[in-house]
């Protein structure tokens, strides 16, 4: 029964995560079109990104303090550790995949970023040692990646751009180092306050270098539109995401295997899918191929959570 509970813990807390996670891709839809943003200005969504992040690390590190009665600081030993992981887990994963999508269509990032789990499983199993890698991981993993291919594949078909699509998969790898990073910092720190502190660190810097952006490189004529009600709740709302999400997963990762935890994340678009139909009025793009990669990501979290028969007998 205490087994039954905690494993029922995680799959909620880490549903809590995928579907945070998955509606911010119509969040930041509608995002863009209330602060004026085109999907082509790069340095305008970065700017926009790095916003999002500063503020969800006040957000984790304010809600934090207020529940230990105390302000959450680091240490002074601890600060080196908190800009690393912001350089991967937010600078670089959102930087490289922000400026990949700019040279590549929304069906290809989709399913390069998907290797995002999967560069997590190799990076803690193969590179780190952190956990043993099975072929029954492995096997969840490819249903998992088949899924978000089924969702994302068009007519069109698929190309890889190494100028776009390159890019997306320095962000997917970005995030694979940084889910090992957590797992591994979680050990000996506080992973709330580690991931408070690298939002803000990450979201200062993606915000001077999108502002640099607009200034050198972009358009800046278009910056006095008045910031609406509206703007501005969609932006607390996803940076509301990020603190919550994030902070969760960290927690889950802390107590479980990278893979475990992981290979829910194939669950990201798929949701995120369903929503945008809700959302944008999309309804209509929806059909079997969403309930089959939806079963197909389902088996890959059944295959990789299952206990094998000589653990259970242990």
């Amino acid at each position: 029964m205490k087994d039954m509970k905690k494993e029922l813990a995680v799959f909620s807390g880490a549903l809590i995560c995928c579907f945070l996670w998955g509606s911010a891709f119509p969040a930041i839809k509608i995002g863009y079109e209330l602060w004026h943003i085109g999907d082509d200005e790069t340095w305008k969504v970065i700017r926009f990104a790095g916003i999002r992040f500063f503020i969800a690390g006040i957000l984790v590190i304010l809600f934090a303090s207020i529940i230990q009665k105390k302000l959450l600081l680091p240490r002074r030993d601890e600060w080196g550790s908190i800009m690393f992981l912001s350089l991967f887990q937010t600078i670089g994963q959102y930087i490289f995949f922000y400026l990949g999508l700019a040279h590549t269509s929304g069906v290809n990032s989709a399913v390069v970023d998907s290797l995002t789990n999967f560069f997590a499983i190799i990076i803690a199993s193969i590179v780190l040692h952190m956990e043993k890698l099975t072929p029954r991981k492995i096997a969840g993993c490819m249903l998992g990646i088949a899924g978000v291919v089924m969702v994302q594949i068009s007519p069109a078909g698929f190309t890889f751009s190494p100028a776009g699509d390159g890019l997306v998969a320095l962000s997917a790898l970005c995030y694979g180092v940084s889910s090992t990073m957590i797992k591994r910092y979680s050990a000996e720190h506080d992973t709330v306050l580690f991931s408070g502190w690298q939002f803000m660190f990450g979201g200062a810097v993606m915000t001077a270098a999108g502002q640099a952006g607009i200034l050198f490189v972009g358009d800046s004529s278009s910056e006095t539109n008045p910031v609406t009600f509206g703007a501005a709740a969609v932006l607390i709302y996803l940076a509301l995401v990020s603190s919550v999400a994030y902070t969760l997963w960290g927690i889950l990762l802390r107590n479980n295997d990278v893979s475990k935890i992981s290979v829910f994340g194939f669950m990201n678009p798929v949701i995120g899918v369903m929503l945008s139909a809700v959302l944008l009025g999309e309804a209509d793009t929806l059909g079997i191929k969403y309930a089959a990669a939806l079963l197909l990501i389902c088996a890959g979290i059944i295959i990789v959570n299952r206990k094998s028969a000589s653990h259970k007998g242990a």
